[in-house]
């Protein structure tokens, strides 16, 4: 299967995120990627649930919703009302990652682990094959626009490699300084999502970006 390109919104115009949403749906983006951040897990403060809401009725892609936000046990089905079509948590976040994994399960929606920069992959040896997706986070989550964490390389390899020894079906995340001058490797090396943020939002053509990081 071709790789997959999920836009990151939080590098968008606020001021004009319909219009950021439509040109979504007319890119070869294939999903949506929204950072939930609260302020206490991260430090930053992003969307909420009237927002996803609003980007959910204007889109025509699924929205992967990664939540950067403590306990988030607590709204799983509250985002699944809101239009999540997949929902990562934190393992950091997680007290009972295996009892939230399953409550996401049964809300209908794909569920992912996302890890931080300094978590090693030997924790995803009991639950990687109970998730879909393995979001390995590039840079310190938090913020867009950081420069890429060059060891992102060698857990993308340990992540497939735990993938394919544990026969799991999980799909490798990327998440933070993701851009045409790295993609090319990430993609040889096992990634199977790219986020892209600030490289999309930030170029002069981001359609063309996303076309672009399509086609590697």
């Amino acid at each position: 299967m071709s790789h997959l390109i999920a836009p990151s919104i939080l590098a968008g115009d606020f001021a004009n995120l319909i219009k950021e949403v439509q040109m979504l749906n007319r890119s070869e983006a294939d999903w949506i990627h929204v950072d939930i951040m609260d302020g206490v897990f991260v430090p930053n403060i992003s969307f909420g649930f009237p927002v996803l809401a609003a980007i959910n009725r204007y889109t025509l892609k699924p929205l992967d919703v990664h939540l950067m936000i403590i306990r988030p046990e607590r709204y799983i089905s509250r985002f699944k009302e809101a239009g999540a079509s997949s929902l990562i948590v934190h393992l950091e976040a997680c007290t009972h990652l295996h009892s939230t994994i399953q409550a996401i399960k049964k809300e209908g929606m794909g569920v992912g682990v996302a890890l931080n920069p300094h978590t090693t992959i030997n924790n995803l040896e009991d639950i990687i094959n109970d998730i879909e997706q393995v979001l390995i986070m590039s840079v310190n989550p938090g913020f867009g626009g950081q420069r890429f964490i060059e060891h992102t390389f060698q857990k993308i390899e340990q992540t497939r490699n735990l993938i394919a020894r544990r026969g799991s079906r999980a799909r490798i995340e990327v998440d933070g300084g993701v851009d045409l001058l790295n993609a090319s490797r990430l993609i040889e090396l096992g990634a199977d999502i790219l986020v892209a943020g600030s490289s999309v939002f930030g170029s002069a053509n981001p359609k063309k970006t996303i076309a672009a990081l399509k086609a590697l």
